[in-house]
């Protein structure tokens, strides 16, 4: 594994549900050898114009991102977009929605936790996020300090993961309307961690992906922190197929995923620099 060529396109911060500052995230990677981060936050660019700052301050290339999550007929769908402009209208009203939708969405979270006896108020919420997007992540690691569950993972597999008993939808858009968010802003729009999906075959996860292809779809997260090697080679496979741009992240979140290193995922991970390289070069073509 080569460190020096190393990079992360998929890490959360304080402006969503990560743990670590704009700024503090960034020093990490610049610590941990990467050679390019994108940061990704859920439903806000709040957190990019201070990592960008950052980047400079610690010599380590920052990618500006964005991720939505997508209204989907099976598993959950979310679409990360790189090389966002901040300040497209066309973006900032789409956030202003789903950021709304969010909102709603919490104290729902909340009242069914109340029901099965395990109390967490707004206020807490709002002095964990310190000002960021509020999500299940925060929810789930108060449920950890109240004691009702021993890990964050267990709040999600017991209770706030999809079909679990206090969850909540959130997602309004649909993936081509996602897409032609992120295009508008300037950006690409790539399939995040298409595991998630929870397509039962390769057939399926094919066919996914060729209709969300043809919508327009840039990139495919290929390299993931938890793909196995084999599912791996299907996503590359099938990003080619549709030449689409492989790329890959850790979907770091400091204590809201202790499990999951900056840049290394569980502990094998190594995403490497072409595929920001082959980002730029998809960009570029488009622009022409």
């Amino acid at each position: 594994m080569d460190i020096d060529n190393c990079c992360d396109l998929h890490v959360h911060t304080t402006a969503s549900d990560g743990s670590d500052s704009p700024e503090g995230l960034v020093a990490l990677a610049a610590g941990a050898g990467l050679k390019a981060i994108a940061v990704t936050d859920h439903d806000t660019t709040a957190g990019l114009e201070e990592a960008a700052r950052a980047g400079k301050k610690f010599g380590i290339e920052v990618i500006p991102g964005v991720e939505f999550s997508i209204n989907s007929q099976t598993g959950d769908m979310h679409m990360l977009g790189y090389y966002i402009q901040a300040g497209s209208g066309s973006l900032k009203t789409a956030l202003s929605r789903v950021q709304a939708a969010r909102a709603r969405r919490n104290p729902l979270i909340l009242e069914r936790l109340e029901r099965l006896g395990m109390p967490v108020s707004q206020e807490e919420l709002e002095e964990t996020s310190k000002g960021g997007q509020i999500g299940r992540p925060h929810i789930a690691r108060a449920m950890v300090r109240h004691g009702y569950v021993n890990s964050v993972g267990e709040a999600f597999a017991r209770y706030l993961r999809k079909g679990g008993s206090a969850y909540a939808p959130k997602s309004i858009l649909t993936p081509s309307e996602a897409i032609g968010i992120i295009h508008e802003s300037g950006g690409l729009a790539v399939l995040a961690h298409p595991i998630s999906l929870a397509c039962e075959t390769r057939d399926a996860l094919d066919n996914a992906v060729s209709a969300l292809a043809l919508k327009g779809l840039d990139g495919m997260e290929c390299y993931y922190s938890e793909h196995g090697r084999d599912f791996m080679e299907i996503c590359l496979a099938i990003a080619g197929k549709y030449r689409l741009v492989a790329t890959g992240g850790s979907d770091y979140h400091g204590k809201a995923k202790p499990q999951i290193a900056l840049g290394r995922g569980r502990g094998g991970l190594c995403v490497p620099y072409e595929c920001v390289k082959a980002l730029k070069a998809k960009l570029k073509n488009m622009e022409i």
